[in-house]
């Protein structure tokens, strides 16, 4: 059986896991013709109450935006440290796609709705939460990211 979908699902993100993230910047920027994004670096994992695979973890990555229009981002991510998600996609299959985002109001719905195991999570600040799960265990062939701005947390 299939479990129920993603309520009124929001595409947030394409997202690339790379090795470099100023040359993966500048060479996105060129092709999609914008000025290359600001990098910027997550706090530690554990400042942000970051768990992967279900151990708490203090892995941070440097993130870079671009925009490609409808409110959807290409995110680009270059791991720091070990133990993320990021981390292991990029050791196991190198720069490839890494998820594909969606903004949900109903994080526990969404959990519920993929029906796949949680591979990373953890806590944006004011601009929620945010957690992986392994798409390829679902039939969905790609790691799927929800992002929620749930009050209840």
């Amino acid at each position: 059986f299939w479990p129920v979908p993603l309520d009124n699902p929001k595409l947030a993100q394409v997202a690339i896991v790379v090795r470099d993230i100023a040359a993966a910047s500048a060479r996105w920027a060129e092709l999609l013709g914008q000025p290359v994004p600001n990098v910027i670096e997550t706090a530690p994992g554990l400042e942000c109450r970051a768990d992967y695979r279900g151990v708490p973890t203090d892995a941070r990555a440097k993130l870079a935006f671009l925009n490609l229009g409808g409110g959807v981002q290409l995110e680009l991510i270059e791991p720091i440290g070990e133990d993320s998600a990021w981390a292991e996609g990029l050791a196991e299959k190198g720069e490839r796609l890494h998820h594909i985002a969606f903004h949900t109001a109903d994080p526990q719905a969404a959990d519920d709705a993929i029906g796949a195991p949680r591979s990373m999570r953890g806590d944006m600040g004011e601009r929620g939460e945010y957690a992986y799960y392994d798409g390829a265990a679902a039939g969905l062939g790609a790691t799927i990211e929800i992002l929620s701005n749930d009050a209840k947390r």
